[in-house]
C-alpha cells in the first residue's frame, strides 16, 4: 500500500522507488500483487507516463488519510521503544544518518552500547544490533550485512618507532612485516595472520581492548594498525597515524542474530542494508 501510494504521487516507478529506498523490480511487483489481491487495475502504465485509474483514484483517496494513523496505532501501546546498538571502540560516522532515519520511521529511541567484547554485547543479550569491524565467525548464528569499508592507517609512536617512521607521510602494508606489531586480540581488526605466511610481523604485544592498545604503541612497544576513523577521531600526543597504500580495507558490517531478533533490531538491519557504501 505504501508503495502504491508513492507511485501514485510520483506518477513514476522510478522517482517512487527512489523515494521509498528499494529496487524498481520489488516496487513493481509489489504493486502488482496489490492489484491482484483486489481484482482491478490501479495504474495505467505506458512508457512515457503512469495514470491512475478510477479505482486507483478511489483507493489512493481513502488510503492516503488511513496509512499515517494505521502506522500510528502499530506503534506500541506501551510507548516508543528502545534499541539497544552495539559497538566495540567507536562507532562509524556513517552511523549518524542511519540512526536518525531508524528514529523518524520508527519513533523508537536508540541506546549506545559499548562492549568491549568480540560482538559488541550481543553474545550476552546487552545489544539488539551491534556494529562490527573485521571478520565474523561464520559459527557465531549471526546474519550480517556489510555497510561500508574502512581504509587501514599505521599507528607510529612517536618516540621509540623504528627508523624514520614517524615522519613518514605513507607507508607500505608490505613495510609492516619487518615492524613489531601491537595487536588488540579482542576487538581488533589487524593480525599478523593477513600478511603471506613467510612474510609476516612479529608479535611485539597484546591488548585486550582498544584504550590498552592506544596507550601500549603510544608507550613504543610496537606499530599498530587501525581503521581511518581512528585517526580521525582518537588523537594522542604520543602517536602519530601514517597512511598506508595496499592495505586491504576494514569491513564493517551490522549483525544480529540469525533467528528470533528483535523487530526493532530488524528495522534498523533492512535501513542498514539500504545504507551500503
Amino acid at each position: 500500500m505504501r508503495g502504491f501510494l508513492a507511485v501514485a504521487e510520483e506518477r513514476s516507478f522510478t522517482h517512487a522507488a527512489d523515494r521509498l529506498r528499494t529496487g524498481q523490480p520489488t516496487l513493481t511487483r509489489a504493486v502488482r500483487a496489490l492489484e491482484t489481491t483486489l481484482g482491478v487495475r490501479l495504474l495505467d502504465r505506458t512508457t512515457r507516463r503512469v495514470a491512475l485509474t478510477d479505482a486507483g483514484r478511489r483507493l489512493y483517496t481513502d488510503l492516503a488519510p488511513l496509512l499515517p494513523r494505521l502506522a500510528a496505532a502499530l506503534r506500541s501501546p506501551a510507548g516508543p521503544g528502545v534499541l539497544r546498538l552495539g559497538f566495540t571502540s567507536l562507532l562509524p560516522a556513517a552511523c549518524r544518518t542511519l540512526v536518525t532515519e531508524f528514529r523518524a520511521a520508527t519513533g523508537a529511541k536508540v541506546r549506545l552500547v559499548r562492549r568491549d567484547t568480540p560482538l559488541a554485547g550481543l553474545e550476552t543479550g546487552e545489544s539488539d544490533v551491534v556494529v562490527l569491524r573485521g571478520e565474523v565467525p561464520r559459527d557465531a548464528g549471526l546474519r550480517t550485512a556489510l555497510l561500508l569499508q574502512e581504509p587501514r592507517v599505521a599507528a607510529v609512536p612517536r618516540a621509540g618507532a623504528p627508523g624514520c617512521l614517524a615522519h613518514r607521510r605513507v607507508l607500505d602494508w608490505a613495510e609492516l612485516a619487518e615492524l613489531p606489531l601491537v595487536v588488540n586480540t579482542v576487538t581488533g581488526t589487524t593480525r599478523p595472520e593477513l600478511w603471506p605466511a613467510d612474510r609476516r610481523p612479529q608479535l611485539a604485544c597484546t591488548a585486550d581492548n582498544f584504550d590498552e592498545w592506544l596507550e601500549a604503541v603510544a608507550a613504543g612497544h610496537g606499530v599498530g594498525v587501525a581503521p581511518e576513523s581512528v585517526a580521525e577521531r582518537h588523537p594522542h600526543p604520543q602517536i602519530r597515524y601514517v597512511r598506508l597504500k595496499n592495505a586491504p580495507p576494514v569491513p564493517v558490517r551490522l549483525a544480529l542474530p540469525a533467528r528470533d531478533a528483535h523487530p526493532l533490531a530488524e528495522r534498523f538491519f533492512t535501513l542498514g542494508g539500504q545504507h551500503r557504501r
